[in-house]
C-alpha cells in the first residue's frame, strides 16, 4: 500500500507515489508496499496487502513507499536489513525509525523540494499536498548514485 504518512485524507488511506518520482529511478524489482489496484506498475513484480509484503521474502532491487501508520518501523528495518533499494518517507529526521534503519544504514538520501502530491488510487490528482516533506532514502551505492543522478528536484546527501 502505497500511503501517506501521518494523516488520511478524505478518509483514504491508499496514495500513489507520483510515476515521475519512479521513473527518474529507473526500473525496480519488487514494490512489496502495492496497492491491489493500481493505474500503473511501479515494479516488475508487486506484493499488495493481500500477500502482505512485510512477511514475503524480497528480492533484487527495490521500491518501498511504506504504509505510514505504526507499522512504518517494520517496513523501514525490512529494507534496512534488504540493503537494495529506494525507500519513500517523510523526512522526520528527529525520529527513532531514522535513527535505527536510515542514519546508520543507508548511503543516501535525497531531501524532495515542496512537499509531494500523493495522486488517488486511480491515478487522479487529489487537492491536497503531503502532510509534511518527503524525503528518498538509498540503500545500496548504487542506489545512491540513481539517486543523486535521478534530475529530481531536492538536496541529495551522502551518508
Amino acid at each position: 500500500m502505497n500511503t501517506s504518512f501521518e494523516r488520511v485524507m478524505g478518509g483514504k488511506s491508499e496514495w500513489l507515489t507520483p510515476p515521475g518520482i519512479i521513473g527518474a529511478l529507473g526500473e525496480f524489482d519488487l514494490d512489496p508496499c502495492a496497492p491491489v489496484v493500481r493505474p500503473f506498475d511501479t515494479a516488475r513484480h508487486h506484493f499488495t496487502v493481500v500477500e502482505d509484503g512485510l512477511l514475503r521474502p524480497w528480492f533484487g532491487r527495490v521500491w518501498c513507499n511504506p504504509p505510514y501508520g505504526r507499522e512504518i518501523g517494520g517496513w523501514l528495518k525490512r529494507m534496512a536489513g534488504h540493503g537494495n533499494g529506494v525507500l519513500l518517507v517523510f523526512a522526520r529526521t528527529e525520529t527513532e525509525n531514522f535513527f535505527r534503519y536510515v542514519w546508520p544504514v543507508a548511503l543516501g538520501i535525497m531531501f524532495l523540494r515542496g512537499r509531494l502530491t500523493f495522486l488517488n488510487v486511480d491515478g487522479s490528482v487529489p487537492v491536497n499536498h503531503a502532510g509534511a516533506p518527503s524525503c528518498l532514502v538509498a540503500y545500496g551505492r548504487e542506489n545512491a548514485e540513481v539517486l543523486k543522478n535521478s534530475g529530481l528536484r531536492g538536496k541529495f546527501l551522502y551518508i
